[in-house]
């Protein structure tokens, strides 16, 4: 048994640096093949992620499509040390904005995009409408550098530097201000939860 356990364990370490190098070489030579082969790995994992926020097939794999296609320049544009939690990541946000460009959801953005709460997925419309309405209240009692950092950070997927370009502070400012502000908000979420139990 134990044997087993390792050899998951070492394979799953193989399989992590042996995507690094595929996303590497993807940024050195722009081949779509190689691109392609990293994608195929994980596609039934992008499937079920879409599957879960669009509810229908048709529109999921529409968006396995949509984000293959968002993979070409955004692979080439963020550094990735883990490609399946961030392919991951980048799934679910693309969803959410097609949601919400559809008015599908009632707010900016999801309380499990920041992995304040990972563990939760509530079935019930009505519950996740509070999960999300107490998220979108929570945001805006951040102080204004914290809720900008946060919003361009997780909504539009803005890198460190672009924030610090657009917002005139240095990129520690900003890592901090993303720091403080998923802190805070998580914060405050738990405090809105306990008041409402």
């Amino acid at each position: 048994m134990n044997n087993f356990i390792e050899l998951t364990f070492i394979k799953k370490i193989l399989s992590a640096e042996d995507d690094q190098e595929l996303v590497k070489q993807y940024r050195r030579e722009e081949n779509l093949d190689t691109l392609g082969e990293l994608y195929r790995r994980y596609m039934e994992l992008v499937y079920g992620v879409c599957l879960k926020y669009m509810k229908e097939p048709e529109d999921a794999k529409d968006c396995v499509i949509n984000i293959f296609e968002e993979l070409i320049s955004k692979l080439k544009k963020y550094e990735v040390d883990n490609f399946k939690g961030w392919l991951y990541q980048l799934s679910k946000n693309h969803c959410l904005m097609k949601m919400r460009s559809n008015k599908r959801q009632p707010t900016i953005i999801d309380a499990d995009v920041m992995h304040l709460q990972e563990n939760i997925h509530p079935d019930s419309v009505v519950e996740k409408e509070q999960q999300l309405s107490t998220m979108e209240y929570c945001i805006e009692q951040l102080p204004q550098e914290q809720k900008l950092a946060i919003e361009l950070f997780y909504l539009k997927e803005k890198c460190y530097k672009e924030i610090a370009d657009s917002t005139h502070n240095d990129i520690n400012k900003v890592r901090s201000f993303i720091q403080n502000g998923r802190r805070n908000l998580k914060i405050c979420m738990e405090k809105q939860a306990l008041e409402k139990a």
